[in-house]
């Protein structure tokens, strides 16, 4: 999971989510860095419009039962939303 946050902070900081930019975050954060899951996160986000997937994030924690409130959206638009969640949540089990 410090792989995602790494991720995110340096998105919200406009730096390149590159492999050396996140491990050099794992590292200060004091954990330990497994350079395998690092080259995996930077593959599946190269493609990942981040920002889209930070507007979708509520829409998975209601589906999963959470507080966050559900948009009402077309199913065809909901159904790839839903893959491209379910395909990032796939990589951390």
């Amino acid at each position: 999971m410090e792989y995602v946050y790494a991720a995110l902070l340096l998105h919200k900081l406009e730096k390149e989510v590159d492999e050396t930019n996140v491990i050099s975050v794992v590292k200060a954060s004091g954990a330990e860095v497994n350079e395998a899951q690092v080259k995996a996160l930077v593959a599946a986000l190269a493609d990942v419009n981040i920002d889209d997937a930070i507007k979708a994030a509520p829409i998975a924690v209601a589906a999963a039962g959470g507080e966050a409130k559900k948009e009402e959206k077309p199913k065809e638009e909901g159904k790839t939303e839903e893959a491209a969640i379910e395909g990032l949540s796939s990589l951390f089990g």
